[in-house]
């Protein structure tokens, strides 16, 4: 349900040019906070990747040294779709929805991204198509790269209600979670993990909800979550 908005204060023209000026010095700080944290986020430290994963697409087989499709830089986006579910994860669907437009863009500037699930191929490619999407989908379903990027779980750490996800000990709450990996592949070949993100660390790579932010009722989430979030074809 849609949130309603009462007694809002309602002003002249002077005093709303005034008081939107006084918050345009506010976004430009949080704008040159931003950048500066973009800066201190390219300049982290990274870790060598010394294992072989291989993924199946939709060219085949291939190992994540060739998923970069040459470029230096790899995004791949942490999926939620587990080897037994019947479709992706709706929420997961609603970041997704951003992706189409944006993968020849940065190509442009030496980044390849693509969506990684543990699920089979074959089901990963019928979702897609239902969607109506285009960008590269990998299934993972055949190694433990999940695992080790933190957004898939052992059936013992469900039971337990103890894995590790955003960086801490915590109940995962579902086998498989949402995130963002990042990779950069140098001149000799190696590969290394440049960056992870996840839960709200992913945030801003949804387009739709920094739209929602500029309207007046925002996310009209409030403590709900995302309960109002549908498949697309769902609404």
């Amino acid at each position: 349900m849609v949130g309603e908005i009462k007694d809002h204060k309602i002003v002249s023209e002077n005093e709303w040019i005034q008081a939107r000026k006084q918050f345009l010095i506010k976004e430009k700080e949080f704008t040159l906070l931003r950048d500066q944290l973009n800066e201190e986020r390219q300049n982290l430290p990274w870790k060598i990747v010394n294992k072989e994963y291989v993924f199946d697409g939709p060219e085949g087989k291939q190992t994540l040294s060739e998923l970069f499709d040459g470029n230096s830089q790899l995004i791949t986006y942490h999926f939620m779709f587990g080897i037994n579910w019947d479709a992706g994860c709706p929420h997961c669907s609603f970041w997704a929805d951003n992706f189409n437009g944006i993968v020849s863009h940065l190509r442009q500037r030496d980044v390849t991204m693509i969506a990684v699930s543990r699920a089979p191929y074959n089901k990963l490619a019928a979702y897609e198509k239902r969607m109506g999407w285009n960008f590269k989908w990998v299934s993972s379903e055949n190694t433990d790269f999940n695992f080790n990027y933190n957004v898939s779980f052992t059936q013992d750490e469900i039971t337990k209600k103890k894995a590790t996800y955003n960086f801490t000990i915590q109940d995962p709450g579902e086998t498989d979670r949402e995130g963002v990996s990042v990779f950069f592949k140098d001149k000799t070949g190696k590969i290394f993990h440049t960056y992870s993100a996840y839960a709200r660390g992913i945030d801003m790579l949804n387009v739709a909800y920094h739209y929602l932010d500029l309207v007046p009722k925002g996310r009209d989430e409030k403590g709900d979550g995302q309960f109002w979030v549908r498949r697309h074809d769902e609404y």
